[in-house]
């Protein structure tokens, strides 16, 4: 007799099923069931497509269910937020913060969206994260012991930190070195506090520095240490310098006082530096970096007005984030463009604008926009700011740099001869991304250093929305994080504006995911199995409940119908599951 468990392999400890379990208990055969006749399941497991558009790469199928069934696992709360917690942090060492800046992309394609919304994995992600900060949880360490190999970081960001943990967790020597006088790269200088706090942003970054990862700031590459001296004091070296340079306009009249990069604002703001920006600001971008330079410059009691070349259907900005300019008196003046700023006696007057009309969808697959001719006219403005795109700055790495705007790398972040790299420096993305790269990287090395085979990357289907059964779910209202009104807001600039969820909301929150492609213990193919096909296993886990054996499967195909989640399949060939 054959055996599978949830991962397709022999299952111990299964429980018999006791006799005549589905007696007087039947299923009228629907059209799909008939259709399905003489079929064969197969249990396999399934990525689901929250986890396949993380970009950060966690799990969260997985580490949502060790919450959600926790009772099923004989799990307690704390028990289960402790195991989800380590679950996330091997993987990404700022949930907190991600929870708080990240744009979900994993929401987008959540099977419930349709249904009554997709979950709120941004918000669990965070109270998750905040929860193990009021904790002092430590970082999972990957291995035991030391690694000679000594490891050199340009770059405190997101990427730089995150190859750091991997590698620290691992034993190996690492020395991260960072020009300015605070660790974070963006996410420090480039996110407002009302966004993302310092303490909760600091926090996670000391967790990191107390698995003996040594930190040296105010210390440039050039100026400070050489890239020779890097080499030669340590094995490997990455380079995770970010995209920390604004782009300018490239219009008349913006060389002078009154006008801004986004990442130079930014960073005066979150250095707590008072601006003079005046009455009237124009911010010009659409992208989220210009939503906070946007909202940043309205808390100091500006009117703000941001200019897009687009409509807002195009805008890369969160929603939630256009949302809440606009709430709290942002104007968005869209179809707009700047032609030159307007100067009186040295200072910002007024910024002249040219409507636009959308053409051709361009390279980025947008409509491109197009100028309407006869449409320029002046807008009032004190102060500009410039949030168009961003990109490296190579001062002090002419050794590495080939004269291309970003860094070239293979797969895997290496570069060659000793080299890697991650994160902005590869081109714009999100924080997310960053953490993922500087993780690819430092797994990849590792393997590279040990003599291990590479890491594999995951080939599972991904669970597609027609796996999931919505209607077997009973319908649950999405959790909302809580925000403070728009008179809070602006009275207190660093005040954070979106709140954790309770508790109960969080446990409420998991339980509405369908657990896509995962078998989660609901025991539909237990009780409507004839023939006994299926038996519960004694030690179980998430997608691990039931064994099956095809010996006495009748290939009616009923419990693959009636699996909510998709976990059973057909198998691809007659009697093909046991072969």
């Amino acid at each position: 007799m054959r055996i599978q468990n949830g991962k397709g392999e022999v299952g111990r400890g299964a429980q018999p099923r006791p006799k005549n379990q589905n007696a007087g208990m039947s299923v009228p055969p629907s059209s799909t069931a008939l259709q399905q006749a003489l079929v064969q399941p197969e249990q396999r497991r399934k990525a689901p497509p929250c986890g396949a558009a993380c970009a950060s790469g966690a799990d969260v199928r997985g580490w949502i269910a060790l919450v959600a069934q926790r009772k099923k696992l004989g799990l307690s709360d704390a028990n289960a937020y402790t195991q989800a917690w380590n679950m996330v942090t091997a993987v990404n060492p700022f949930p907190a913060t991600l929870g708080r800046i990240c744009p979900h992309p994993c929401e987008a394609g959540c099977n419930r969206r349709d249904k009554d919304g997709a979950v709120s994995i941004n918000a669990l992600e965070r109270f998750l994260g905040d929860w193990g900060l009021r904790r002092k949880l430590k970082l999972p360490l990957a291995e035991s012991g030391t690694r000679s190999e000594s490891v050199g970081v340009i770059g405190a960001g997101p990427a730089g930190l995150s190859f750091a943990y991997q590698l620290a967790r691992r034993g190996y020597r690492v020395t991260v070195y960072e020009k300015q006088d605070q660790p974070g790269g963006m996410l420090y200088f480039g996110i407002p506090q009302y966004r993302l706090p310092e303490a909760v942003l600091g926090a996670e970054i000391r967790r990191i520095l107390d698995l003996g990862v040594e930190l040296r700031l105010n210390t440039a590459i050039g100026p400070d240490i050489s890239v020779q001296q890097l080499s030669e004091l340590h094995h490997v070296v990455f380079i995770g310098i970010g995209a920390g340079v604004g782009l300018k306009l490239g219009i008349p009249g913006e060389d002078d006082a009154g006008v801004w990069t986004c990442t130079d604002f930014l960073s005066e703001v979150n250095r707590g530096k008072t601006l003079e920006l005046g009455a009237h600001v124009v911010v010009v971008g659409g992208g989220n970096t210009a939503m906070d330079a946007a909202r940043a410059a309205r808390r100091t009691g500006a009117q703000v007005t941001m200019l897009y070349r687009r409509t807002r259907n195009e805008m890369p900005a969160i929603e939630t984030e256009i949302d809440d300019a606009l709430a709290e008196g942002v104007e968005i003046a869209y179809l707009a463009a700047p032609l030159a700023i307007g100067r009186e006696d040295g200072r910002v007057q007024s910024v002249r604008v040219q409507r636009m009309e959308l053409g051709e969808p361009d390279g980025s697959g947008r409509r491109k926009p197009v100028p309407v001719s006869g449409s320029e006219h002046d807008v009032r403005a004190s102060a500009v700011i410039a949030a168009v795109s961003q990109e490296p700055d190579w001062n002090g790495l002419g050794e590495l740099y080939n004269g291309k705007i970003w860094i070239q790398t293979e797969s895997n972040g290496a570069i060659g001869a000793g080299f890697w790299a991650g994160g902005d420096a590869l081109g714009l993305g999100i924080a997310g991304l960053a953490i993922a790269q500087g993780r690819q990287a430092a797994e990849a090395l590792h393997a590279q250093l040990r003599g291990l085979p590479t890491p594999p990357v995951s080939q599972s289907t991904i669970a597609a929305s027609a796996s999931a059964k919505p209607d077997y779910y009973p319908p649950k209202a999405r959790s909302a994080s809580p925000y403070r009104d728009v008179q809070s807001r602006l009275a207190q600039a660093d005040l954070e504006i979106q709140q954790t969820i309770s508790e109960r909301a969080f446990l409420e929150e998991v339980s509405r995911c369908f657990s896509c492609g995962s078998c989660f213990g609901c025991e539909q193919c237990y009780m409507f199995c004839n023939a006994g096909g299926f038996s519960k296993l004694q030690e179980v886990g998430p997608g691990r409940y039931f064994a099956l054996s095809l010996d006495c499967c009748e290939a009616c195909g009923k419990c693959i119908e009636l699996c909510p989640c998709g976990y059973l399949s057909p198998c691809p060939g007659p009697r093909a599951c046991d072969s």
